[in-house]
């Protein structure tokens, strides 16, 4: 008998999803804010998400077998929520909340999912909804997708969930087991989030430039062990410094952060703007810094038998898209393949979720591959779409796509590329995104500055063909999701600059053709011409925007940037001072 799994994320009132499990198949996944246009999609639950995987499998909410959402209630026998309390002692009606009502934010949520799923025509007499702990979801979307059959090692590092902050344990024979779990306020990944804050960006959303940021300082000009300790295998947070509550935090604005004054008064002021100067280029290396230090002195103590035993490790939560952080963990003599789950931020527990109740009631779940499972448009929704855009774009049928962007791209114009089913995640993965030729000067500046609108010091990311990943960055592990930084190898620096960072490293995305043939072969065109067979790809999306979804969403990202070219499936749109160098407009075909 068919076994149909729905994941659903939200609880932390951030990045809402939906992941469909049939028979152990992940057939869809989606976050919400791609369909809602809102980034993050706060406060929201994952509606237009599950609406969507339910309609694309064809399956009707009654022959959903059990929906499964990541966030548990935790009992009061166990150490969590008196860990939060004593550690709060400062702010104590928060304390005794803990205590008295430390699951009303499970409760709250399960009433809005409740209300979620009969929006979606769920009956919920007959609807068995299983909640799973946070991190045992971060955990499975781990261990379960990793597609490893030996005994595994598995890390957890995000900011929190209900009240744990971060996950070791191990797999084997399909189960998960619990060795150790840290508790709030005690976070890395909170921390990292709350140093985001304080050198000017938003958490959730700026950690990325943070790390980013970090080569371009020295990390031994300050000393931030002061922040954190990891001794006799307890993590402390310094929360005199971060990860702060209530009237200990610095406000501005009437906001308030999770550092401190007492930060400020260590550190200077808060940065402002869009510079990456003197001294906060050294923060943020040091910051990156204390955390890899921590990070691996932590995994290798609850971890590192099972890792010389095995070599295998998965890891996820928010602090496993931190690409450095997980170099060094590869470049470990004991560890032979590290698996990060694609979607390791909240988003991702759905798929955790399902795959965990899936895995429970019998049903084994695939390897995750890939993460082409959002929607997909025909050629006749792009052409509709076009017909029913206000700015009427220049569009035509185009034949053999992947040789003509191949040569518009080695022409040097940037191209924005929407095909096939959109990626779940945060990264565009050749589904939904802008591409440039890596080896033509300043093609990253021009992307930076008509279209993305970003900071000048966050890198630009290589899709590469398979038959070239472990040349160019001397390396064979897999890298299908953009996961880890490489070294550039000698040589590739100076053919593919446009894709290399400060520190000689690239993230990387090592594309094998099964996965998106279209995308692959654009790959193959661009390397007959330019000799790489390597693509600069950043997401389809202005700063401050969610990724495209639809073919409209795309047409107004065109219209609202400068971008010159947008390929959607077989349709070339064109701006209207652009030379139609493949034809004449409006649907004119060119086979």
């Amino acid at each position: 008998m068919a076994l149909t799994v729905l994941g659903l994320s939200g609880a932390l009132t951030h990045d809402p999803s939906a992941a469909l499990y049939i028979d152990g198949k992940l057939v869809a996944a989606a976050e919400e804010e791609r369909f809602v246009r809102d980034k993050h999609a706060k406060n929201r639950m994952p509606y237009e998400a599950a609406k969507f995987c339910l309609q694309f499998a064809g399956v009707k909410p009654a022959e959903v077998d059990a929906v499964a959402i990541p966030f548990a209630p935790i009992s009061l026998s166990e150490p969590a929520r008196w860990h939060y309390a004593k550690r709060y002692w400062y702010a104590p009606d928060r304390a005794l909340d803990a205590l008295l009502t430390g699951n009303r934010r499970f409760h709250r949520y399960r009433r809005r999912i409740e209300w979620c799923l009969l929006q979606l025509g769920f009956d919920l007499k007959k609807t068995e909804i299983v909640p799973v702990e946070h991190h045992l979801a971060h955990a499975a979307s781990a261990y379960h997708c990793s597609g490893f059959t030996e005994k595994t090692a598995i890390l957890g590092i995000d900011g929190k969930g209900e009240y744990a902050t971060t996950f070791f344990g191990y797999g084997e024979n399909g189960r998960i087991h619990k060795i150790k779990e840290f508790y709030d306020p005690d976070s890395l990944g909170g921390l990292y989030g709350a140093l985001t804050e304080y050198l000017g960006f938003e958490m959730l959303d700026g950690e990325y430039k943070v790390m980013g940021m970090a080569p371009y300082g020295d990390a031994s000009r300050h000393d931030f062990s002061r922040l954190a300790t990891f001794v006799n295998g307890e993590l402390t947070i310094n929360t005199d410094y971060a990860n702060v509550i209530g009237f200990r935090r610095h406000k501005e604005r009437g906001k308030g952060y999770y550092f401190s004054p007492k930060l400020i008064e260590w550190l200077g002021p808060k940065r402002s703007g869009d510079s990456a100067d003197d001294p906060y280029i050294h923060y943020a290396a040091s910051m990156q810094k204390l955390f890899e230090d921590l990070s691996l002195q932590m995994l290798d103590y609850y971890l590192g038998a099972i890792l010389r035993e095995s070599g295998r490790l998965a890891f996820s939560g928010g602090g496993a898209l931190n690409v450095k952080l997980n170099q060094k963990i590869i470049a470990r003599p004991d560890v032979r393949e590290l698996f990060v789950q694609p979607a390791s931020g909240d988003a991702g527990t759905a798929v955790g979720a399902a795959a965990y109740v899936s895995v429970a009631r019998g049903v084994p779940v695939e390897k995750m591959e890939h993460v082409y499972l959002g929607p997909a448009y025909s050629n006749e929704e792009v052409i509709a779409a076009c017909a029913g855009h206000p700015a009427r774009p220049a569009w035509r049928h185009i034949d053999e796509v992947p040789r003509r962007i191949a040569r518009l791209l080695a022409d040097g114009h940037p191209v924005a590329w929407f095909q096939g089913r959109m990626e779940f995640g945060p990264r565009a993965l050749g589904g939904r995104s802008i591409l440039g030729c890596p080896s033509v000067a300043g093609v990253a500046d021009r992307i930076n500055a008509q279209i993305k609108f970003r900071e000048r010091w966050r890198p630009f990311c290589p899709s590469m063909l398979d038959s070239v990943g472990p040349q160019m960055l001397g390396s064979p592990h897999p890298a299908p999701f953009m996961t880890f930084t490489f070294e550039v190898a000698p040589g590739w620096k100076e053919r593919v600059p446009e894709v290399v960072h400060e520190d000689g490293t690239s993230r990387a995305q090592v594309l094998k053709r099964e996965y998106n043939p279209r995308y692959y072969d654009l790959m193959i065109e661009l390397e007959k011409i330019t000799g790489n067979g390597v693509v600069l790809n950043t997401s389809l999306n202005r700063r401050g925007e969610p990724m495209i979804c639809s073919p409209t969403d795309a047409l107004n990202m065109f219209h609202g940037s400068d971008l010159q070219y947008l390929v959607m499936e077989d349709i070339l749109v064109v701006k209207d001072n652009t030379d139609f160098a493949l034809g004449s407009p409006h649907g004119e075909a060119s086979e």
